[in-house]
């Protein structure tokens, strides 16, 4: 009987393909041209003898048999990098307490967080989200190894900044806003930056507020906004499509830009400065 090895490198692709819907941006992540990664599925289709991609003009999907392989491709490719980590950075262990506001969490991190534990499989993160301010309290308790928190841009620098961008009104639609003469507002709980943001805002321009909805997730506000029952900001990367920015104008002023700061432990390990060091290149081309 013929024995058939899996190729290690070949599963690598497929998962990357499963997980980023593209042969594109699997491609991109990888290294490797379209046409290479094309190539290498087709090799390992000829060699489970199986169809692993329904393949369109618009959208890559896996069959039936690439949803089974893609379970056990996973454990076979965690335990290859287990493994190499073992033998080549064995210094590279440990866990490391991570605090973020959830909206970054939720729009960023996530797959920058799985390239790092892709590359150090001995590393155990664990992530907290909360409001920035309960984030500091608990970091300068030890409760963290490092946090990113939101900052304001003319505030003593703590921390290196690694992301910034604009703040935006939000809301169901235009007419959500227009004519108000007390503005709704959907906000977090107390402490919140942005919700101070919008407040302090809005007392500078003369108009008068109230506070509407109060919710602690971000789901949460973000379904209170959709329903209708009040305004809300959030950075203007971060808007979902179900909600409209609203322009600064006569009822609204404009808001100042976020900033997201990230601050190291004084006994930070190594393997936290790593991840430190990993987050800050990953966010560096969106900080302006």
């Amino acid at each position: 009987m013929t024995v058939r090895n899996l190729d290690i490198d070949l599963l690598r692709t497929f998962v990357t393909i499963a997980d980023l819907g593209s042969f594109t941006e699997a491609g991109a992540r990888l290294g490797r041209t379209q046409s290479t990664v094309s190539l290498q599925i087709k090799r390992l289709e000829a060699l489970v003898g199986r169809t692993l991609f329904e393949r369109t003009a618009r959208s890559v999907r896996l069959t039936i048999e690439g949803q089974v392989l893609l379970g056990s491709a996973r454990k076979i490719l965690h335990m290859n990098d287990k493994i190499i980590a073992e033998l080549t950075e064995p210094e590279v262990r440990g866990v490391v307490r991570l605090g973020v506001p959830e909206d970054f969490a939720t729009a960023h991190l996530p797959d920058i967080l799985a390239l790092f534990t892709d590359a150090h499989p001995l590393v155990e993160l664990e992530v907290t989200c909360d409001l920035t301010l309960n984030l500091l309290d608990r970091f300068h308790a030890g409760g963290f190894d490092l946090v990113l928190v939101k900052r304001e841009p003319a505030a003593a620098p703590q921390g290196v900044r690694v992301w910034r961008e604009p703040l935006v009104w939000v809301a169901r639609d235009q007419e959500a806003v227009d004519g108000n003469e007390v503005i709704p507002l959907v906000v977090s709980p107390d402490p919140c930056v942005y919700r101070k943001r919008a407040t302090d805002a809005l007392d500078a321009g003369g108009r008068t507020w109230r506070i509407a909805y109060t919710s602690t997730s971000l789901a949460g506000a973000q379904a209170a906004v959709r329903a209708g029952l009040g305004i809300s900001v959030l950075p203007k990367k971060m808007v979902p499509p179900f909600l409209v920015p609203i322009a600064a104008t006569q009822w609204l002023p404009k808001l100042p830009d976020t900033e997201i700061a990230l601050i190291e432990g004084r006994s930070i390990s190594d393997t936290g400065h790593l991840l430190a060091q990993h987050i800050v290149q990953a966010l560096e081309p969106g900080t302006y």
